[in-house]
Order: C-alpha cells, then structure tokens, then sequence
C-alpha cells in the first residue's frame, strides 16, 4: 500500500470473533452439492482450501423444500444435510478457518418443478418479468405467478428459519447469515415492487420489514446477537426487483437491524448492470452513520479499492466473491503483492473440480 500499511489485512472484531483480516468470502452459489441439497467431500475441499478469509459466509442454503429454486444447490433442513455440512465445518476449522452458514428461501425466485408441482410462494403475487429453467428442463420457461403466503402461514416460514439456525449449530457452523439481499423472500416483503399485502407484513416501511426483522430474531435467539449477520442489496435491479424509495427502506431496516445488535450487516453496491437498469445509487457509507456494529461492503472490490474503502471509514470489513473463487490464498496473494488467477465464469455454476477446487495457491503455480 502507498503508506505501507494494510488495514484490509488488519484483525477485526466482528460479533465476539477476533477475525484475523478484514476480508470476508461472500456466499456464493456454485450448484456443487449432492443427491438431496447434501455437501460432500468436494465441498468441503472447497471451502477449506479458502480457510485463510478472516471469515467464510457459505453459499446460500435452504431452510426448506419449498425455499428451493436452483439444481444442486445445499438445504439445512435434514439430518443428512447436516452430516454433509458437519465435514464442510470440520475442515474449515481444522485449517484455522471460521464460517457462518448462509439461510436461504428463493420464495418466487423459482418454478414448480422444483416443488413437485407447488407453486413458489412470495409476498404477493407478482411475478419476474423474465425467465427460468425448470428442473431438469434444457430450455426456458416464463417466470410463474407465485402464491402470496396466507398471514398465518408466515410464522411458520419464520420458525423454518429458526430451525435452519438450530441445525447449522448442529452442523458446526460458527454462525448464520440471513439472505435479504438479491430479490429471494425477505428482499419481496421488503420492497415495494414485489410487497401488495394489505395485511401487518404489507404497505408501510415498517410493515414491509418485519418478516425479515422476525427471521433476525429467530436466529439471535438461537445463536445471539453477535453471531448472526444480513445481507441486503439496497441497488440491486435482479431478479426483478426494486423499491420506491429505497434510500428510506433500507435506512430504516439497518436502524432496525442495529437496534437487534446484530453483529454485522453486508451491503451490495450498485453493479454496473443495476444502474443500466434504472437503479438509484445507495452508497454504502450512508449506512454508516446507522449501523454501529461491522458493515461489510461488498462489489466487485479489488485490493486497492478495498483499502480505499476501509480507509475512509465507509465500512469495517469488505467481502470477495469472484476473486475468492479464482484464488483460493486470497488474502496471502494480497500480503505478497502476486498476481491473481483469472476467474472462468463458464464454471461458476454446476460441474466437478474443474473450476472449483483446481485453482492452484501461490506454492503450486
């Protein structure tokens, strides 16, 4: 760095963990796991080569059947899952690594032919302009119209959350994440777009908020305030998704979030395809002011931006998605100032090892 010194590479305290560098692996989805949403030895070779993050997040992970909308993509809802997890957690601690469990419910984001016919549930029943692959389906099919869950069936939902959290302790996990971010379930209660309901979980900010403001309080009752985290995606256009006012929508729900104690919140920037589809730019630091525990900042960052953003005070800790794939040592190639493997998007998702755990660390290029 210019002053010689790298805060990115600095310890953090995030929750009641002393985190050996500011540098987080984000969740990311990589339809790697096995018959039944179960992980296995690939998986769990995966996460442990990236052991040296100061902290893993997992690819999102199913609190249920009916969260599912991706082909082999991991749940936390069965006793193999949780086997299956338990040799992903094993490893991970067994080369110094910690790692939270990401809790997931694509709600619309899905097709029936995931769910045996039944159709994907939602806040209301507003479709994605666009379209999906069904399950074990080659081609595509528009998006359907899910079913607005009954008021009475979302304490339910909530409670699958809470169960997802009690199993990840099971499975060994050091902590939860709960995806509010990219349009899945929590993101279509809280954004206008996809958010009708005349009901206490619809209309106004307030109100919109509360499921996932319920699912935070599940999981803190299970794990405490400082090992649970969210991810929200203020900017984000995906999915089909976006807010009337999403400056006030996501400065409440952080207040609310800060006011649990939670021990960080993640915030994705605009991308460049967010602002080519219309979206306001909600810079992360304005959330600062509002969240007094750990923000994360998340976007695309490279090391020099990643500094810049810590060093101005917009955020605590930033966290890596495609870099962290490509280079299993990340935060080692950093300290050493080397070179960086290039990312092969063409296997990001499904397939073996290729792609996945064939990156090679600084001692084997």
């Amino acid at each position: 760095m210019a002053d010689g010194v790298s805060k990115l590479l600095s310890e953090v305290v995030v929750g009641d963990l002393r985190l050996p560098n500011r540098m987080i692996m984000s969740p990311m989805t990589r339809c790697r796991a096995g018959a039944g949403g179960v992980p296995g030895p690939l998986n769990a070779e995966y996460y442990r080569q990236r052991a040296g993050a100061g902290l893993i997040i997992s690819e999102g992970t199913q609190v249920s059947p009916l969260g599912v909308g991706y082909p082999s993509t991991p749940g936390i809802h069965t006793p193999e899952q949780v086997a299956g997890w338990k040799l992903v957690t094993d490893a991970v601690h067994a080369a110094g690594g910690r790692i939270f469990l990401q809790l997931w419910h694509c709600g619309r984001v899905s097709h029936s032919s995931f769910h045996g016919g039944e159709l994907p549930v939602s806040a209301s029943p507003v479709a994605i302009p666009g379209v999906v692959r069904p399950f074990g389906g080659s081609g595509t099919v528009p998006f359907e119209t899910p079913r607005a869950l009954e008021t009475s069936e979302i304490a339910g939902v909530v409670d699958e959350y809470r169960q997802g959290a009690i199993l990840a302790k099971s499975a060994g996990f050091d902590g939860v994440e709960i995806h509010g971010a990219f349009g899945y379930l929590p993101d279509q209660f809280l954004q206008d777009v996809t958010n009708q309901r005349t009901d206490q979980y619809g209309g106004s900010i307030e109100n919109r908020a509360r499921f996932l403001l319920e699912v935070a309080e599940a999981a803190v009752g299970v794990w405490g305030r400082d090992r649970v985290g969210v991810k929200l995606s203020p900017s984000n256009t995906f999915n089909g998704m976006g807010d009337s006012d999403p400056v006030k929508t996501f400065s409440y729900t952080v207040s609310a979030l800060n006011e649990l104690g939670l021990a960080y919140v993640a915030i994705m920037a605009a991308s460049e395809s967010d602002l080519r589809h219309g979206s306001a730019n909600v810079p992360i630091g304005s959330f600062r002011p509002l969240f007094g525990r750990t923000l994360v900042a998340n976007q695309d960052y490279d090391h020099a931006k990643a500094e810049a953003v810590l060093k101005a005070g917009q955020a605590d800790a930033v966290s890596f998605g495609r870099l962290f794939i490509a280079n299993p040592d990340l935060p080692a190639r950093f300290a050493a100032g080397a070179g960086l493997n290039t990312p092969d998007p063409k296997s990001f998702y499904g397939g073996d090892h290729r792609g996945y755990t064939d990156y090679p660390a600084l001692n084997e290029a």
